[in-house]
């Protein structure tokens, strides 16, 4: 087996150099819990560099990455719990995910909820401050009463 210096993973160049938990972490979706869960349940060496992986090494982490309940992972680790659509468990990775994420934002904006109309506005969604943070454009700040008299 010879060393690969780019591998291919669910459609992501990872450098070969990186080791096996910080290559899969690059594949968006994947954090660092799924991923150890990754190395584990297929009995990896965490500590492999992902160059050094074989062709059916990267099979199977892909098909731990479509379906990780498949083998046995808990549905709390999974991104996606209780689809919107489906009712279902699922772990979405790269384009899937921005889509979803996406999907999901123009559906709170047509029903009009309080996040999708905080997102149609352009501001903070979670519960953020904003008298003084997220403003955009070109701000000059906040001037102070005798700077104003001055001028």
């Amino acid at each position: 087996m010879s060393f690969r210096h780019i591998v291919r993973i669910a459609g992501v160049d990872i450098d070969g150099e990186l080791p096996l938990v910080y290559g899969l972490m690059k594949i968006k979706g994947v954090g660092p819990r799924i991923a150890r869960a990754c190395i584990v349940k297929l009995g990896l060496d965490p500590r492999m560099k992902v160059g050094h992986l074989s062709d059916e090494d990267v099979e199977k982490i892909e098909g731990f990455l479509r379906d990780p309940l498949g083998y046995g992972i808990p549905a709390w680790m999974v991104n996606r719990r209780k689809d919107y659509e489906t009712g279902q468990d699922k772990h979405l990775i790269g384009s899937d995910l921005i889509f979803v994420a996406r999907q999901d934002i123009e559906r709170e904006m047509r029903i009009r909820s309080w996040r999708g109309f905080r997102h149609s506005l352009g501001l903070k969604v979670r519960g953020q401050r904003t008298h003084t943070t997220g403003r955009i454009g070109p701000v000059i700040g906040v001037s102070k009463g005798k700077a104003k008299q001055q001028k």
